[in-house]
């Protein structure tokens, strides 16, 4: 409540004058009784026996003159008093008006006004107690206190009298019972009434309805520490109780919690497909069933050993930290294989379909798990190390679960510096393109080549399958490619006009995952093949057999789209996916390119022999040719050569080269073989 209330200055100013105008009035009311009783007495002395008029015309006159002063002075009383008079009406009326004001105020005011007696009584309630909560003057003047919220009385009632007696209020926030039963949160200001001698008289007290703006209040709170989509705990509140088990387990050495962290797998895929929205409702319904998959009898914890401190959690923290994924603060495990029991249990209750619009989608998931044994001393160290788990049950096979090591932590610090390192080298230019040359299988002639990136960083030449990975999926990828491309069509165009050929010296380009989602990959092709002046014809775009069949609507549309810039469409890796020659052909691809898997055991194994021959066999029918990657033997060149495979590639005639090495290649003797050409090279080329 604030100090003691303040009057304005010019009621107060009103006030005083009142004060001593009323006092003035009873002075000269007074003063006019003793004066007219002075001169009544003085006129009936005139008639009293034995006084006798004096004859001498002296002391008739002085008489005279003392009757017409006392005349004269009743007059100007007569006049003084009026003139009073008419200055206590005028105040009277300023009073009057101030009043009329107040209640204006007061009666149209949102907030409630009450004046409080020294003895507690309501003298007086504000219309807007009715209007706010229901009550009339009547029900409050009855019993007030009555309605207020028993947990909050206490201190009400405590504010009020030391307001009373110190003079000086406190502002405090209570709960009054409406009329209906609801109950609304008040903010109320008392401050104290002086008397003229100074002493508290009562109370005016001030109450504003905030029952709103307390709502309005949890809710931005409760909207800061809760996920808005599924309204679980969002990263802000679970690493706040992650850091508490910390503390917790910092303090006791046998409690023991666990991290879990859970990612949809490929629900971008799915997010894509059927839109956000449908996405959103798959997440609700994912969240709906983890909760209830982790409810207290269907979880394992342990009795509480003592009911001191804060050491007990009651409850597994279920958040959603973002986008597809949550986590789970399992606490009070016996046993860390608690964790991993919980983990199977969330799969097993996400492996049932959820119905989507009355379809049935079948989703699973990758956990890690961080083991308060194992894990770091801050909570976001906790949380990072369980989705660094997390991640590695995802490149092992997703919908699976991880435990987190130390290990593990290294090679994500690697991974971290790797892709640095990926960023300095596409601004450092450290990327080059090599070549490997694809042979004809009939006369070992040159037909193409594959562009293949590599990495010449300051410590050395960096293997491919060491940084494309990262580069693809951060989509550093998309830089290089971007590098590289202009500068492989300028050197095939080079060869091509240094080495006339028909059909002319063609060009293959590996298509990775991340080019082959973006829209505009099209127009992107199309708009190299124009700046480079390469023909459409002498270029092969190659996408894996995985990258193709992961979508396969998405994907028709998507090669439809190269297909008509008169680019040639390989599949590459054919056989280690899922796809199938009927379903190939409806891509309208021209190309096969069999996977160095099959090609370097076809001399020694009779069923991948078969495999290699029926793949060949079934391509020719439908109208595609067929290269075989990882050609390294002669036997092996020979048996593909006698299957009727056309091209080949692999060690046996070079590995990936440089230009400068590739132009050497090509300036031997066309007619020679490439096998003869490869030996007079020498070295250089193995």
């Amino acid at each position: 409540m604030n100090n003691q209330l303040q009057p304005a200055s010019g009621t107060e100013t009103v006030l005083q004058r009142v004060r001593q105008i009323e006092g003035r009035e009873w002075w000269l009311w007074g003063l006019v009784v003793a004066v007219t009783l002075v001169l009544t007495f003085g006129i009936l002395s005139l008639t009293f026996p034995g006084f006798h008029l004096p004859t001498d015309k002296v002391h008739s006159l002085s008489l005279r003159e003392w009757v017409r002063g006392l005349a004269a002075l009743v007059l100007l009383f007569d006049i003084y008093t009026v003139y009073q008079q008419l200055q206590l009406q005028r105040v009277r009326r300023q009073l009057a008006e101030r009043n009329r004001l107040f209640e204006l105020i007061s009666e149209n005011a949102a907030d409630m006004i009450a004046v409080v007696g020294q003895n507690g009584e309501r003298l007086y309630n504000s219309p807007a107690y009715e209007k706010v909560l229901g009550y009339s003057p009547e029900d409050l003047t009855a019993s007030p206190v009555e309605q207020i919220h028993p947990d909050d009385r206490a201190r009400v009632l405590g504010a009020a009298e030391k307001a009373r007696i110190t003079g000086r209020g406190e502002r405090l926030e209570y709960r009054i019972r409406h009329k209906d039963g609801s109950w609304r949160v008040l903010e109320s200001t008392a401050s104290a009434i002086r008397g003229t001698q100074g002493a508290t008289e009562g109370l005016v007290v001030v109450n504003r309805d905030i029952t709103d703006r307390k709502r309005t209040e949890e809710m931005l709170a409760h909207n800061a520490f809760h996920d808005r989509l599924t309204d679980l705990a969002n990263r802000t509140l679970l690493l706040d109780r992650l850091g508490r088990a910390l503390a917790t387990s910092r303090r006791h050495v046998d409690f023991k919690f666990a991290v879990l962290f859970i990612d949809i797998d490929g629900f971008k895929i799915f997010n894509d497909s059927l839109g956000h929205a449908a996405g959103d409702a798959l997440i609700v319904q994912i969240a709906r069933r983890l909760g209830s998959s982790l409810r207290r009898a269907d979880t394992i914890s342990r009795p509480r050993q003592d009911d001191n401190e804060d050491r007990v959690f009651r409850d597994n923290t279920l958040a959603r930290p973002g986008g597809d994924e949550f986590a789970v603060l399992a606490e009070e495990l016996r046993d860390p294989s608690d964790a991993v029991r919980i983990a199977e249990r969330i799969q097993e209750k996400l492996a049932f379909p959820f119905n989507l619009d009355g379809r049935e989608i079948v989703v699973s998931a990758s956990i890690g798990i961080a083991l308060s044994s194992t894990t770091s001393k801050e909570a976001q160290d906790v949380l990072r190390d369980a989705e660094i788990a997390m991640y590695r049950a995802k490149q092992t096979g997703k919908a699976r679960c991880e435990v987190f090591d130390n290990a593990m932590h290294v090679g994500a610090l690697k991974r971290l510096q790797l892709e640095t390192d990926l960023r300095r080298a596409v601004d450092q230019g450290e990327f080059r393109v090599f070549y490997q040359p694809i042979v004809s299988l009939q006369d070992r002639r040159i037909l193409g080549f594959e562009a293949l990136t590599r990495w010449q960083s300051p410590q050395g030449m960096v293997m491919p399958n060491d940084f494309i990975p990262v580069a693809d999926e951060t989509g550093i990828i998309l830089s290089i490619n971007r590098q590289l491309l202009p500068e492989a069509c300028k050197q095939t165009l080079s060869w091509q006009q240094q080495f006339p050929s028909d059909p002319p010296l063609s060009l293959s380009v590996n298509i990775s995952p991340k080019q082959f989602a973006q829209a505009d990959l099209a127009a992107q092709i199309g708009e190299l093949l124009q700046q480079s002046g390469m023909n459409p014809r002498c270029v092969d775009l190659e996408i894996t057999e995985t990258i193709a069949m992961a979508d396969a609507e998405k994907s028709a549309g998507m090669l439809s789209g190269l297909k008509a810039l008169g680019v040639g469409l390989d599949i590459d890796d054919f056989g280690t996916g899922y796809s199938s020659l009927s379903r190939l052909q409806s891509f309208r691809v021209d190309t096969l390119k069999i996977d160095r898997i099959f090609v370097s055991r076809i001399d020694s194994d009779h069923e991948t022999h078969e495999i290699v021959r029926v793949i060949i066999m079934l391509a020719h029918s439908l109208g595609l040719k067929v290269v075989a990657e990882g050609v390294e033997t002669q036997a092996q060149f020979d048996l593909l050569r006698d299957l009727g495979c056309e091209r080949a590639q692999g060690y046996l005639f070079s590995k990936p080269v440089d230009h400068e090495t590739i132009l050497k290649l090509l300036a031997s003797n066309r007619t020679e073989t490439v096998g003869s050409r490869f030996k007079a090279a020498g070295s250089s080329f193995s």
